[in-house]
């Protein structure tokens, strides 16, 4: 298939620029596999749409306030830096604007010496590998002097960071928020377990790789980046428990997706483990874990619409898209979700 086949017309204005109050609130489409009808709702309603034994898979990776802006200890300038990974202890891959002066041995100051940093190796695409010094641990740091990595679509500023984090976040790792899971509150959480639906917790830290585009016409040509994730024993346990039972594993989000079919994929069912994956899903994919997923609305011609039309079918996708342009729904991180189910 064809990357321009992914492609959809989004008025600028349904792109959604900042989170709703509460945050249940947000429309919520429900797609059924079964019958292709659509149905309009919000998300509080997804409960009525949870069976007694059925379990949803979270992510709950944490968002780090990841965008720091240093200053040059020769010239004064003024960088800016996005950090997308640890690769081991105070080193950190960033992507640096502007970059291209930013040559191995370059020093930084930030935030008036909280934190210190010299970059010490260019790596692929030009990102900088930078290593921190600092009195106080890195993330303790990071919270006071960081801002969130808001995607660029996103123009207004966000007040509260919390924001920008599901309620059940805990694993600091992520360069951008697992955004399906910024709809539940605790309240509609505690409800949905309540009902006999169980919620299980798998681990992949969000790299800004699963939101650029697709640069290639054929998407098979095109290469994801590697992102690491981790299935705790438990949550094995109640996926396979689930399975045995007859039930449904829905998964909130394309990140817990891809980290179950990952680990299915890999070891011909779900165990529990940690590692890496590059999984790219798109049409002609064979789900062996998921019967549900509840996902945001995703940009034109990324992998992330690719991945939902792999589960959904091309054609509804693509006319479930085309009738949320129609219906006004809002659109990206901040806005409204749907449920397949």
């Amino acid at each position: 298939m064809k990357t321009v086949d992914f492609s959809y017309n989004l008025p600028k204005e349904l792109i959604a620029q900042t989170p709703l109050e509460p945050r249940d609130s947000s429309r919520l489409m429900v797609l059924s596999k079964d019958t292709d009808t659509i149905e309009h709702k919000h998300f509080y309603d997804i409960i009525d749409y949870l069976d007694e034994g059925d379990c949803l898979i979270v992510n709950d990776s944490r968002v780090i306030p990841a965008r720091i802006f240093g200053t040059r200890d020769d010239t004064g300038a003024v960088v800016e830096f996005l950090l997308l990974r640890q690769v081991e202890n105070n080193k950190w891959e960033t992507l640096v604007k502007p970059g291209k002066k930013a040559k191995v041995g370059t020093k930084f100051t930030f935030s008036d010496g909280i934190l210190k940093g010299e970059i010490v190796e260019i790596v692929d695409e030009g990102n900088r590998i930078i290593e921190f010094q600092s009195e106080e641990n890195i993330y303790s740091a990071l919270d006071k002097i960081g801002q969130m990595p808001l995607p660029p679509y996103i123009t207004e500023k966000l007040d509260d960071k919390e924001r920008y984090q599901t309620v059940y976040s805990r694993e600091l790792g992520s360069a951008a928020a697992p955004t399906a899971g910024l709809h539940f509150t605790n309240e509609l959480l505690e409800r949905i377990k309540a009902k006999g639906v169980n919620i299980g917790y798998v681990t992949l830290h969000v790299g800004l790789g699963t939101f650029r585009p697709v640069k290639v016409d054929e998407i098979t040509d095109h290469k994801m980046h590697s992102e690491h994730y981790e299935v705790p024993e438990k949550t094995a346990e109640l996926i396979n428990s689930t399975k045995q039972n007859g039930k449904r594993v829905i998964a909130v989000g394309t990140t817990s997706c891809r980290t179950l079919e990952s680990v299915a994929k890999k070891y011909g069912k779900i165990i529990p483990c940690d590692g890496f994956t590059d999984i790219f899903i798109y049409p002609g994919f064979e789900f062996e874990v998921l019967d549900g997923l509840i996902t945001n609305f995703h940009l034109p011609e990324s992998t992330l619409i690719m991945l939902v039309s792999a589960f959904y079918g091309y054609e509804k996708t693509m006319k479930a898209y085309e009738t949320a342009v129609k219906e006004r729904y809002r659109f990206f991180s901040f806005g409204d979700a749907m449920l397949i189910k």
